[in-house]
């Protein structure tokens, strides 16, 4: 099909729509590493996990073989809300870059919840609903992921309560509201409401929080509190499995006019975003059907992938979760106070983890100042403010088109917009104050806390 009639928003029937989740763990030769239990260094078994989570989640977790796993009515109606979401050519960005590149987003911000994450957070408050539970707690960084679960709690009439960042807490008091306004409380972590808040703040009496710090207190909270369970936004296999839905439908926008993507790009904090964008085109590499260079975007203040330890380690700073084995700077890394909340995690997904160590894919450090210019860039040229996280994407996807330029390539870029940046105006206001900076942990720094990580 000749380019004119490719459209500037390719939109899905609703028939098309992805009816299976796919498990790109069925393909992997090499398959993600089990989860271990602390005490006894064996593999989780169900039954362990099924004291934290719901038990189907945990199914869905330990499956390494299934390749779809169809998708339930009740979650399904739901996804039609708001699904499928529109794959766009970024046409004036690329005369604004005068790049020969063809460069496309995924857009999952045309939700309440303003981001990617309500595809999971459907799925594990309906597997919570159906066991009979009362309620669910989490943490969440910049937000998107607190707002999405306290949608799905509000929908099947779950308590839901929610742990966020403290410096994402007082950066975004909006997305708070948000939460609050579905019916979710909001704790600011490290907070005094638990043992291990209370031992945090004893030893880091200023902290501005972590992820890490926010997991250990939802942690605790649902294994203290009958008929609740807790569930997570990223980095689990269960969440990668949900978000598939994001590449499933990319995949079929993009076959619909013939469009074969040279470079597909996604922001990595925890990995859900990037590993359901890439899920289809990855599991076609794995099984040497095509090739695409697939690139992860992680902040410099963040660097797991590029800087970090690719070891068993807590996936929480109170060191009260399992030990996944991934990319780490440490359970006990407290990460500088950026604005991309929901990148801020010491940690990456182990089924990412594998790949990226195996050769699959790519990743790259940048810092915050050149992805909020990058950001504005996208904003002026195709009028979508973009959250902190995403933008992350955009900056290599700039990058990567004006290489084309330089090049005379036309190679065709797909990346993810993960959601809008409308409850991030705090931030611009320090990108265009000039007050915005820049912080890059020293090798020393980063030293203090690998030493910390488990005896391997």
């Amino acid at each position: 099909m000749s380019e004119k009639n490719i459209p500037y928003k390719i939109y899905l029937n609703e028939d098309e729509l992805p009816k299976a989740w796919y498990n790109i763990r069925s393909d992997m030769k090499v398959k993600p590493a089990p989860l271990i239990n602390p005490g006894t260094r064996q593999p989780m078994t169900a039954q362990e996990l099924s004291q934290v989570f719901c038990d189907e989640l945990v199914e869905q977790e330990l499956d390494n073989t299934t390749p779809f796993i169809p998708i339930p009515d009740e979650i399904y109606k739901y996804y039609k809300m708001y699904r499928p979401s529109p794959l766009v050519r970024a046409y004036f960005l690329e005369d604004a870059l005068g790049t020969p590149a063809k460069i496309y987003y995924k857009f999952e911000g045309n939700n309440t919840s303003g981001s990617h994450k309500l595809n999971s957070a459907i799925a594990q408050a309906y597997y919570a609903k159906k066991q009979g539970l009362r309620g669910i707690t989490t943490e969440t960084g910049a937000g998107q992921w607190g707002t999405a679960l306290s949608m799905a709690c509000a929908y099947f009439k779950l308590d839901c309560k929610v742990f966020m960042v403290k410096v994402s807490y007082e950066q975004k008091p909006f997305r708070r509201e948000v939460m609050r306004t579905y019916g979710a409380s909001v704790t600011p972590s490290p907070s005094m409401e638990t043992e291990i808040g209370r031992k945090i703040l004893a030893e880091y009496p200023n902290t501005t929080g972590s992820l890490g710090c926010a997991i250990s207190e939802a942690v605790e909270v649902a294994v203290k509190s009958e008929g609740y369970r807790y569930v997570l936004g990223s980095v689990l296999n269960q969440v990668l499995l949900h978000q598939s839905v994001v590449g499933l439908e990319t995949k079929v926008a993009l076959d619909k006019y013939g469009i074969k993507p040279d470079i597909i790009i996604g922001c990595a904090g925890g990995g859900s975003n990037l590993g359901g964008l890439i899920a289809p085109f990855m599991g076609e590499k794995l099984r040497g059907e095509a090739d695409y260079r697939i690139i992860a975007v992680e902040p410099a203040s963040c660097p797991s992938f590029t800087r970090g330890k690719y070891v068993y380690d807590f996936c929480d700073t109170g060191k009260v979760t399992p030990l996944a084995k991934m990319y780490t700077l440490g359970s006990n890394f407290i990460p500088a106070p950026n604005h991309a909340g929901g990148l801020r995690y010491h940690g990456m997904s182990p089924i990412l983890s594998q790949l990226y160590h195996d050769g699959y894919m790519e990743a790259v450090a940048v810092e915050q100042t050149s992805v909020f210019k990058a950001a504005e860039m996208f904003a002026r040229s195709e009028g979508i403010l973009p959250a902190p996280e995403s933008s992350h994407a955009i900056k290599v996807a700039i990058d990567e088109a004006l290489k084309c330029k330089e090049t005379g390539e036309e190679k065709t870029i797909v990346f993810g917009l993960t959601g809008t940046g409308y409850f991030d105006l705090v931030a611009y206001e320090k990108y265009h104050n000039g007050e915005m900076t820049d912080y890059i942990p020293t090798d020393e720094e980063l030293a203090k806390f690998f030493a910390q990580i488990p005896k391997q």
